[in-house]
């Protein structure tokens, strides 16, 4: 138990003495969650340029554009008479959408001739796109109905019988989860649960290596760990125990940036907790794997780098080939962050989260016999190496 501890106590050792890892493991937590915080801080796009080319120039088409400009998603940048040129103004103004209304337009909607008005959307950016249409299509609809109400009511039918007979039945849309549609919600807590396993990753990637390289393995270290068992625990450990400092830090900047709690905080301590145990073995796995710090850390990273585009969080897995999702499912952070949307955003407890919870386990379970696996073949190597040694003729 004494060997145990003073082990630690050179993990610790070992981790502060080199200014690079340190860096990484401390700082980049830090450093990431302030960047994406202030980047995503909004938590929606405003004002998106929009350019409406008006070839009635009536009353009525006026209103419209007027309507387009009151939008909150939407800011009128030109107004133009003539649609030549549109798609060199769009691209000169970085315009999102382009309304086209028609020659006519007033007459023929007085005539109930149904004009046509055309939107032209740069799909460049498929965000803003998307936001960007869903305001013109808010503020038209809204318009229409308006029109139609109006000419219900030159009839003589009063304001409740004019919007009964144009919307025969009311479509209520009510949004769950996450009502305000906010994209820092969603966003960061996935983007802080990536970094977290970077860090661990990049860690662990160098800790059998670094022993590997220094020629510190046999005697320094698993001479005195004991067992396979000891050893990984010495590895694992200081690196739990620095995960919690992290954790610290993401809950004082969840309440700096107002971001949404997982509550209670015992279900998602639970999830967190298994993450982190996953991720070490499978770092320590490949550590123990591979002599060389460089390899371990090329390896690691390749897994890792593409862990939150194929892990299911922003992009479903469903719609990914069977072979991508093999691929995600042996990383830690794609059971991790399917509970934690459960537990953040639907306010679900654990027994919600049961699969995810079971398959975190399972991979700890993995990753933990394997690694268990090439610590014993180390030290049996080892131990023969030495026996050979012995009976060798001086």
């Amino acid at each position: 138990m004494k060997n145990f501890f003073a082990l630690i106590k050179r993990e610790f050792g070992l981790f502060f003495a080199d200014s690079t890892l340190r860096s990484v493991f401390l700082l980049a937590p830090i450093i990431y969650a302030l960047l994406f915080g202030f980047v995503y801080q909004k938590g929606k796009v405003e004002h998106l340029p929009i350019i409406v080319v008006d070839l009635d120039n009536t009353p009525l088409s006026n209103q419209l554009i007027d309507m387009l400009g009151e939008n909150e998603k939407l800011q009128v940048v030109r107004v133009k008479n003539t649609n030549n040129g549109t798609t060199e103004t769009m691209r000169q103004m970085n315009a999102v959408v382009t309304v086209v209304i028609p020659e006519r337009f007033e007459a023929s909607v007085l005539q109930k001739r149904y004009p046509e008005i055309n939107t032209y959307i740069n799909t460049t950016n498929l965000l803003t796109a998307n936001m960007a249409s869903q305001g013109v299509q808010t503020t038209l609809g809204t318009f229409s109905a308006g029109i139609n109400m109006q000419g219900l009511k030159k009839k003589g039918m009063n304001a409740g019988q004019a919007a009964t007979q144009y919307e025969p039945f009311k479509v209520n849309y009510i949004r769950l989860y996450n009502e305000t549609g906010n994209y820092f919600t969603y966003m960061w807590p996935g983007v802080l649960a990536v970094v977290l396993q970077q860090v661990l990753l990049l860690g662990l990637a160098v800790s059998f290596a670094r022993e590997y390289e220094n020629k510190t393995l046999e005697k320094e270290f698993l001479g005195r760990a004991g067992n396979a068992f000891s050893a990984i625990l010495i590895k694992v450990i200081p690196f739990w125990i620095m995960s919690v400092f992290i954790l610290g830090i993401y809950y004082m900047f969840h309440h700096i940036f107002r971001a949404p709690i997982p509550s209670p905080l015992m279900n998602y301590a639970v999830t967190t907790g298994l993450f982190i145990a996953a991720t070490t073995f499978l770092g320590v796995f490949i550590s123990a794997l591979l002599p060389s710090a460089l390899k371990a850390t090329q390896v690691l990273m390749l897994l890792a780098t593409p862990a939150f585009i194929i892990g299911g969080y922003s992009w479903p897995l469903e719609a990914m080939p069977i072979g991508v999702q093999w691929l995600s499912s042996i990383l830690p952070l794609t059971p991790f962050l399917n509970a934690h949307k459960v537990m953040l955003f639907q306010q679900g407890s654990l027994a919600d989260v049961m699969p995810s919870i079971q398959h975190l386990c399972i991979l700890i379970l993995v990753y933990g016999i394997l690694a268990l696996i090439t610590v014993r073949i180390k030290i049996y190597q080892m131990k023969k190496k030495a026996g050979k040694e012995e009976v060798s003729p001086n």
